[in-house]
């Protein structure tokens, strides 16, 4: 879906990005995580022509971006921002409806599409008619976001979209997000230096250091799986909930109904509902509710074992 190819960029004698090459499948989500200056905003900005590349290429759907026009580009491409990015004159509904008009939607379909992401977005349509500054952070990123998936385009772009919000605002919105039926097949790329999002909710994370990209890989290769001492350092304070959080209890025990949940999630579950279990391992039919705290981090202990 999109490969980047030796990308090469400078600013100066400063070189934000080192010949790096990478590719991600369609609909799938690929992290760019690192630390500030480490060269991801720069990546990210190259694959829809905001920032053109010294030298190197980026290809969707195989064809070279540099082909098409920078506009054209764009308006296949939905791009989130950090700081939300709307125009604080126009009203909610004026900045949804941006590139519906450029590519001249009628105004039912306009208000139907916007309508139908307001309620996958929680928004409530009461603040259609209001202008950005009246909403809280939160409902400010749900518009952003509603704007980049108007047009239900095939890519998304996000930057760090989350890191403006209060700690508990973010959380919910990234359930949100890794709930919303709109992103299933779309192939996204996120940018983020916060190690716990980039885990919630990357397929696969890239890890950039200095413009050059250390390794990429699921959570699970990265942590198990480290290509290199910077790497495994990268993760060493935050490595534990890191590894609970990427291993799933279907993982430990093959037999466990609920093939998606998380050793961290079940966990979170057991401690919510004061459930101690039976603490009984096996290796076929696991009952949910067979198995204690005690039992799942036994059970991880041998996993890491091998």
């Amino acid at each position: 879906m999109i490969k980047a190819e030796n990308l090469i960029r400078k600013f100066g004698s400063s070189i934000a990005v080192n010949d790096i090459s990478f590719e991600v499948k369609e609909g799938e989500n690929l992290i760019l995580l690192g630390t500030s200056g480490c060269g991801k905003t720069t990546t990210l900005r190259m694959i829809n022509r905001l920032i053109e590349p010294d030298s190197g290429t980026v290809f969707i759907d195989g064809i070279d971006v540099r082909t098409r026009q920078p506009e054209e580009l764009r308006r296949g491409i939905g791009y989130v921002l950090q700081s939300h990015g709307l125009f604080p004159h126009y009203t909610v509904a004026e900045n949804i409806a941006i590139v519906p008009q450029l590519l001249k939607w009628n105004k039912a379909d306009t208000r139907k599409r916007a309508e139908e992401l307001f309620h996958k977005l929680n928004l409530d349509p009461a603040l259609a008619g209001q202008y950005p500054a009246a909403l809280s952070g939160g409902q400010q990123q749900r518009v952003g976001l509603a704007r980049s998936l108007m047009v239900n385009p095939p890519v998304l772009l996000m930057d760090e979209p989350f890191g403006a919000l209060d700690n508990l605002t973010r959380i919910s919105i990234r359930k949100e997000f890794k709930a919303l039926d709109e992103l299933v097949k779309k192939t996204v790329i996120m940018v983020t230096h916060d190690v716990q999002e980039a885990f919630e909710m990357g397929d696969r994370i890239c890890l950039m250091d200095k413009g050059e990209i250390k390794q990429i890989g699921t959570p699970e290769e990265l942590l198990f799986h480290p290509a290199s001492d910077f790497v495994a350092d990268f993760f060493k304070e935050q490595r534990l909930q890191l590894e609970l959080k990427s291993v799933l209890v279907a993982e430990l025990l093959p037999g466990y109904s609920d093939r998606n949940i998380t050793v961290w999630e079940r966990m979170e579950q057991l401690l919510h509902e004061g459930h101690s279990g039976e603490n009984r391992l096996n290796n076929e039919s696991v009952p949910d509710n067979s198995v204690d705290i005690e039992g799942l981090m036994s059970a991880f202990s041998a996993y890491k074992k091998g």
